[in-house]
């Protein structure tokens, strides 16, 4: 049985959700249950880090879709996955993305599914960072996020609280409800 929508406020929307390796991956599985419930495709990347956290078959039992973890893993098109993807995409979110991640795109570096699907996607970008408060602080990561900031990529801040690694301060992913009105908000 098909899951019902709570609405249809993102019917007919295509959302790719990139999760890398941070403790906050679980909170992106409820995210993309969020949008599923509001009716969007969604399709998620996972990075080699993200899935020492949660397995792929938890996202693909949520979104309904295949979940992309390796450039390798070529689907039956001629064209390449993370290039029909990233075409299919009316909004590319990355929830949570680690300094790796960030630093990543900010470089324009192609290493992985999520970093080319990132370079080929004209979809808006939204980027919601988690990290050691420490690392977001560092003055690279913040170039980075400004570096991505200045080419039109949303970044929804870190929030504060007390964070996995036992310190208290920035670095927890933003509130699931901040990120989903951002996401809103762009697709409005």
């Amino acid at each position: 049985m098909e899951m019902e929508t709570q609405n249809n406020r993102f019917a007919n929307k295509t959302i790719i959700i990139g999760v890398s390796g941070s403790i906050a991956v679980y909170k992106a599985v409820e995210l993309t249950s969020m949008l599923r419930k509001q009716g969007a495709a969604v399709h998620v990347i996972m990075t080699d880090n993200a899935q020492k956290f949660v397995t792929p078959l938890t996202f693909q039992t949520i979104s309904k879709n295949p979940v992309l973890t390796s450039l390798w893993d070529e689907g039956t098109s001629w064209q390449p996955n993370h290039i029909s993807l990233a075409d299919q995409a009316d909004l590319f979110v990355v929830a949570p993305a680690t300094a790796n991640v960030v630093a990543s795109f900010a470089q324009g570096l192609a290493i992985d599914f999520l970093s080319t699907a990132y370079l080929a996607t004209p979809a808006p970008v939204l980027i919601a960072p988690a990290m050691n408060g420490k690392m977001w602080e560092h003055p690279a990561t913040k170039n980075n996020a400004k570096i991505l900031r200045d080419r039109g990529n949303i970044i929804v801040d870190p929030d504060d609280g007390l964070l996995a690694c036992g310190y208290e301060g920035v670095g927890k992913l933003a509130a699931l409800e901040k990120i989903e009105r951002e996401i809103t908000s762009i697709l409005a």
